[in-house]
């Protein structure tokens, strides 16, 4: 489908194809050369495939049983085509579809000719005449363009392309051997011949047998006077080389009196509209195997006759045996016939009212199709609408809790026991609003919320409300994470560098603003009916906005319980001492500074920096609020690990001197061989610490050796730690209860702070 749209649209096409719509050739052929260009392809390959798949197509459509009909063999396949087409054009009248004559040579070549007024358009035969061999006759052709001309014929000029047509029996698979013999025994078995005659009928398949031969037995003299035959086949006509007439139908003379006069000839009363050929004998001798349509011309009534040729050798004269070509009642009354006009063995009657029904159903079918492209239409567009509204509707609450409300669920309130809330609001709003149009207090305020609301995707923080100036974010809401502490400083971090962007419309200098962090418990849920919100509720919101009231500009006001989150990590924080907060009495509050590990460009997102990395661990977490830098909670349910207990790695305190040493980044591939096969372990591997160089100044970092619990002697002396010292694991004292428990979580005291949750670590199973 992707494929076809772009092809479409390389083309130049809006409207989708219908059915029942005719189309120019133009179309056609921008479309072969469109495709050509995007699929690499010859146009001749492009049209060869495209005649095996239009016959695949006619067979699903429903005419399957009609094509196989048409012949026995190839040769009678294709000079039926001409009559198929002409049904066909009962209920497709616009339908031009060329003519097919074939020719066998005096060397039993097969020549097949192609008339067209469609030029460009040959190679599709080439598909088709294989398609229709190999499935209908089980044998292979080979086609070779022998001659292209262009005739001029009736309708102009037309082309006319001769093909050299090889066929061949295609052989049987050798799998298919003894199924071969079985039916070769059971037509034996069928026929009761002898000699030749059994042979045969074993080995010629069915549709391939010869008929039964008979001799054909004309009388001496007609058995039928002429009034009899003029009334049993009242449209026909007789005409010699000339195209004089010499006898016609009585309900042809009905409707052209003047044919039967001296000097009145076939083409003075009739145009021949298919084969599209020049109207003469030799013409009309050549596609004596079509079905002839004549149509009415000039003044008179406007009627279309279709039948067969017979030349008449003895007479010199040819017989057209014809009836009218009606497609509908309708038509049958426009041209002044009634039914009653039609001779009782003629099939047209027939044709007429079958075909009646068939056209309502084919416009009613016109009309579904019609209707289903508008549906599809209209249902892409109703997809698009949707996404448009869910995105506003995520834009306004949690995407869960807007799920639960479309599908008509109610959302109970929800306790968290710990987050972290966010206010800000910005210094002197109230004198730049009293000194300024409101449309610049609205300008100013859409850039400024609009850099903080990207900085919430980038520190994954909840936006709560916006009221006037103030903006309130929580971190661990409605989504709990052990990080919400240091999601939300950093993202007050990326306010106060995203405000300098932001101009005071009344001095032209950067806005300031005050920011207030406080960490606790929250009640949370859904409010109202009409413009619902998803509303925080408890004293820790309260708190919150007293840090962001007590604070100071451009700085980042946190209390004490946000203080014990972030003490132990990589912020730099300044105790700003006791504050007497409205409704709080004396509070000891801090001020945060900075991010040591995160740049500028980290902080706030941009493209080419690495987005700040949040621990994933949620179930372990130190008594003082410390977070684990490493957790390796990954090797799950073990036999050697009975109940499962993280391995976890922790920085007692920064080692700054190691810092010019860490680039590029550093490996850990975790190797555990003492723990025994495992399905989370496959295959183990040894863990190593790898740098980059010689770095001498590792050295006093690494005597005493480190020790960690856990007895992993294939470690060894490690060949990455220059200068060479064995790094060496051994158990401090027996302790037994260790070996089938693993209690307390493991830790090994390494002091490379930049080892932690950073960008610059690589750190693999």
């Amino acid at each position: 489908q992707e494929t076809w749209n772009t092809l479409s649209s390389l083309a130049g096409l809006q409207d989708p194809f219908m059915t029942y719509t005719v189309y120019d050739d133009a179309v056609t052929l921008k479309l072969v050369q469109e495709a050509c260009a995007l699929l690499d392809v010859q146009p001749d390959e492009l049209l060869r495939l495209f005649g095996e798949h239009f016959f695949s197509f006619c067979k699903q459509a429903g005419y399957d049983t009609m094509l196989r009909t048409l012949g026995g063999d190839l040769v009678e396949f294709i000079q039926n085509l001409d009559a198929l087409h002409c049904y066909l054009a009962l209920s497709y009248q616009e339908m031009n579809a060329p003519s097919f004559r074939v020719e066998v040579t005096e060397e039993e070549d097969m020549l097949l000719h192609y008339y067209s007024d469609r030029k460009g358009l040959y190679h599709i035969v080439p598909g088709i005449i294989g398609a229709v061999a190999k499935d209908f006759f089980d044998s292979s052709v080979r086609m070779v363009v022998l001659e292209q001309t262009e005739e001029e014929q009736r309708t102009g000029k037309q082309e006319h392309v001769v093909f050299l047509v090889q066929m061949w029996q295609n052989l049987p698979e050798k799998s298919n051997t003894n199924q071969l013999f079985a039916k070769m025994r059971e037509r034996c078995q069928r026929v009761k011949r002898h000699g030749w005659d059994l042979i045969k009928t074993a080995v010629l398949p069915e549709k391939s047998q010869p008929q039964r031969s008979c001799t054909p037995c004309y009388p001496e003299r007609l058995w039928i006077e002429e009034k009899s035959f003029c009334n049993a086949f009242p449209f026909h006509l007789v005409f010699d080389a000339n195209l004089k007439v010499h006898q016609v139908g009585v309900n042809i003379y009905k409707f052209f009196p003047g044919l039967l006069s001296d000097s009145a000839t076939v083409d003075q009363y009739f145009t021949l509209v298919h084969p599209q050929v020049t109207f003469t004998i030799e013409s009309i001798r050549q596609f004596i195997n079509s079905q002839f349509v004549l149509e009415s011309c000039g003044e008179r009534s406007s009627i279309k006759l279709r039948g067969q040729m017979l030349w008449m050798d003895s007479l010199g004269c040819m017989l057209y045996l014809c009836s009218p070509k009606l497609r509908s009642l309708q038509e049958l009354q426009e041209s002044g016939l009634h039914l009653a006009d039609l001779a009782q063995h003629d099939v047209t009657r027939d044709l007429v009212l079958l075909n009646q029904q068939r056209l309502a159903e084919m416009e009613l079918t016109n009309q579904l199709e019609r209707k289903k492209e508008e549906l599809r239409i209209l249902s892409h567009f109703l997809e698009v609408e949707k996404e448009k509204t869910e995105m506003l509707l995520y834009a306004m609450l949690p995407r869960h809790i807007a799920n639960q409300l479309k599908d008509g669920k109610s959302v109970e309130a929800g306790e968290f026991e710990v987050c972290t809330i966010l206010f800000s609001d910005v210094v002197t709003f109230t004198n730049i609003c009293s000194a300024c149009e409101p449309i610049q207090i609205v300008h100013m305020l859409n850039s400024m919320y609009s850099k903080f609301d990207r900085l919430t995707s980038v520190h994954d923080v909840y936006k709560v409300e916006t009221i006037g100036d103030a903006y309130m974010v929580v971190g661990g809401v409605p989504v709990p994470t052990v990080t919400h502490a240091h999601n939300v400083a950093n993202f007050a971090l990326g306010m106060r560098i995203a405000a300098r962007d932001v101009t005071n419309p009344v001095t032209g200098d950067p806005i300031q603003i005050r920011v207030g962090v406080h960490t606790g418990p929250v009640l949370a849920g859904v409010v109202g009916q009409k413009m619902p919100r998803y509303c925080l509720f408890g004293d820790t919101v309260n708190t919150a906005s007293r840090m962001e009231s007590h604070g100071v500009p451009d700085h980042i006001h946190l209390s004490a319980f946000t203080y014990s989150e972030l003490k132990d990590s990589e912020f730099v924080l300044e105790e700003r001492g006791q504050v007497e907060v409205k409704g709080k009495g004396l509070m000891t509050t801090y001020f945060l500074l900075k991010n040591l590990r995160l740049s500028e460009d980290a902080i706030m997102g941009r493209e080419d920096s690495h987005y700040p990395v949040y621990p994933e661990n949620t179930d372990q977490q130190t008594a003082q609020g410390k977070c684990e830098t490493c957790s390796l909670s990954s090797l799950g349910p073990s036999p050697h690990l009975s109940p499962p207990s993280p391995l976890t790695w922790s920085l007692p305190s920064p080692v700054p001197s190691l810092s010019p040493h860490l680039v590029p980044p550093l490996t850990c591939p975790l190797p555990l061989p003492s723990l025994g096969p495992s399905p989370h372990l496959s295959p183990p591997s040894p863990l190593t610490w790898s740098l980059p160089s010689p770095v001498p100044s590792l050295s006093p970092h690494l005597v005493p050796p480190l020790t960690c619990p856990l007895p992993l002697p294939s470690l060894g002396p490690s060949p990455h730690l220059s200068p060479p010292s064995p790094l060496t694991w051994s158990l401090p004292s027996p302790v037994p209860s260790l070996s089938p428990h693993l209690v307390p979580p493991l830790t090994c005291p390494l002091p490379l702070p930049s080892l932690g949750p950073s960008p610059h670590l690589l750190c693999a199973l």
